[in-house]
């Protein structure tokens, strides 16, 4: 039987995916990020999203937009882009992102843990290992690697997760493509993992056409990932850890920046923080 054993490298990587989570989850999660982007003119929180994530990208068509986000159905990013550019330009949509975002952290985390010299330090470690990875084949990572790195410590731990995070992205982009699985599916598979059944109730799937989602489990049930019933099979099981082991290894070379001292700090200095954030749902 295959091991799942998660090597050193992919631990780390997983363990800091764990820690920077619930400081980018701000972006999604909590009110400051939506109403900076309701006070620019964007009408719905979908506008905002595809404006201000695909901004680093330039004025690319929605295609483009689609092909790197993967994950959203046909036709959605379409409709957000380029309209949403068109009063509204991408860096000030990406500007508004991350002063909301900032605000966010720094209001969960309150005045002490915000501006504490521990904070400070996590920035300045994640920092250096968030602008040291290679770019070649991160398109999104790429894009944000174009972005001035904010001089404000809340700012800068906000931005540099996020950098990371779509990093790490752009890495399960490519173990899905490679195990086949398309991103419809890949938010089916994500269901089951999360014990949601049937998978086409999961809320990122649940709104497309019937026929659609039948499309994605019929698909999924020929290849042996699912059974009759819609429930893993043992195969699609091990499709899916292949996948999130393949991800952890791929999200592991930002830390190759960082002496195992550094790495040792910054999980020190990352935990309080991550704590609070946690507990408050990054809300």
């Amino acid at each position: 039987m295959e091991s799942h054993v998660l090597t050193t490298r992919q631990a780390l990587a997983r363990r800091m995916f764990e820690l920077l989570e619930p400081i980018c989850l701000v972006t999604y999660m909590a009110d400051e990020c939506n109403e900076e982007m309701a006070a620019l003119g964007h009408r719905t929180y979908w506008d905002g999203y595809f404006a201000s994530r695909a901004a680093p990208l330039g004025r690319v068509p929605a295609q483009v937009v689609h092909a790197a986000f993967y994950s959203f159905a046909e036709g959605e990013a379409a409709r957000h882009i380029p309209s949403a550019w068109e009063k509204i330009p991408p860096e000030a949509s990406l500007a508004a992102r991350e002063r909301g975002s900032a605000a966010s952290v720094r209001r969960i985390l309150g005045d002490e843990l915000a501006g504490s010299p521990g904070l400070a330090r996590a920035a300045d470690l994640i920092t250096k290992a968030a602008t040291s990875a290679p770019t070649a084949g991160r398109v999104m990572y790429a894009g944000l690697r174009t972005v001035p790195v904010p001089s404000d410590p809340v700012a800068r731990l906000w931005h540099s997760a996020n950098m990371l995070r779509e990093h790490r992205g752009d890495g399960h982009v490519a173990a899905l493509v490679g195990a086949n699985i398309g991103g419809t599916e890949a938010h089916m598979l994500s269901a089951l993992a999360m014990g949601i059944y049937p998978a086409e109730s999961f809320g990122r799937v649940h709104h497309l056409p019937k026929e659609r989602l039948a499309e994605a489990m019929d698909g999924l049930r020929e290849r042996g990932i699912v059974d009759a019933d819609g429930r893993f099979t043992d195969a699609g099981r091990a499709t899916r850890q292949r996948i999130e082991a393949l991800t952890d290894e791929l999200a592991a070379p930002p830390y190759d920046a960082l002496t195992p001292a550094e790495l040792d700090e910054l999980i020190a200095e990352l935990e309080p923080l991550t704590a609070k954030l946690a507990a408050a749902g990054s809300q």
